[in-house]
């Protein structure tokens, strides 16, 4: 089956290799169709197409974007413009907004007793600020072993420095992503099923799901795909790779069906 990841960061947001390096990562998956998707912002877009064109591994311009309503109610948009100005605004004040949330967990934290500064976390971070970075500062100072440890010890709600986000709601990031000529899909639907709102989220313009995804077993991909086919979503792939130092699941690419593929080339990367 083609192997396709719509779905990746880069250091720009809260991933941990270079784009350059990515598609590096990406090529010798033998993945055949990639976005970079890093969280509010394009910055890496034009580094990645750039080597992704000259090896000829089809390439879609990508963004994910955070909601306030659920920690991980993510929309991904794809085959945007990124030069769009009104999008980029957009990103820009939820870049700052970002920048408040990561202060105010500093804080936080400060105030429970951990030894933790403003400079040593904002010293990580390219352009967008996360949770990630805190985690990575705690690790960097041996307060917690791993990225993952930060998270859970720290960071998720009801820990000593959890701040909830500060993100749009999902209808405002659909809107976003398709008034930049884009196509808005829901990123690893199988995490966020307490919070699922197909109805709502068609009404407003989505335009599909992500049912590829390495969290997801085979009966949650069955149950995403009977909505797909339901509201007449499309489906795509991805798997979320964020880089060797992330901790996170490190092997780029997902298989999907022929038909799949053929489909999100038709839509994603016609001229």
């Amino acid at each position: 089956m083609p192997v396709i990841d719509l779905h990746a960061h880069t250091k720009y947001s809260d991933g941990t290799t270079a784009p350059a390096e990515v598609v590096s990562a990406y090529i010798r998956a033998g993945v055949q169709m990639m976005a970079i998707t890093d969280h509010d912002t394009t910055a890496a877009v034009e580094e990645a197409r750039k080597k992704a064109s000259a090896a000829g591994l089809l390439f879609v311009d990508g963004i994910e974007i955070s909601t306030r309503e659920h920690d991980y109610l993510h929309i991904l948009g794809y085959r945007i413009d990124i030069k769009n100005k009104t999008l980029n605004k957009f990103l820009e004040d939820n870049r700052a907004a970002r920048f408040e949330r990561v202060r105010g967990i500093i804080k936080k934290l400060q105030a429970a007793g951990v030894n933790i500064s403003e400079e040593e976390v904002f010293a990580l971070v390219k352009t967008t600020p996360s949770r990630a970075h805190v985690a990575d500062a705690l690790k960097k100072k041996g307060i917690v072993s791993s990225r993952h440890e930060g998270f859970c010890k720290y960071l998720t709600e009801g820990r000593a420095g959890y701040v909830p986000s500060p993100g749009p709601v999902a209808a405002e990031v659909i809107s976003q992503i398709k008034q930049a000529g884009g196509y808005a899909f829901i990123a690893h639907p199988g995490v966020i099923q307490e919070a699922w709102d197909f109805p709502r989220w068609t009404t407003n313009g989505l335009d599909g799901l992500e049912l590829y995804y390495p969290s997801h077993s085979f009966e949650m991909r069955q149950e995403l795909s009977a909505i797909a086919k339901k509201y007449g979503l499309l489906v795509s792939a991805g798997s979320d790779h964020h880089g060797e130092k992330s901790g996170r699941r490190n092997t780029p690419g997902m298989q999907a069906p022929q038909e799949v593929f053929d489909k999100l080339k038709e839509v994603l990367c016609k001229s």
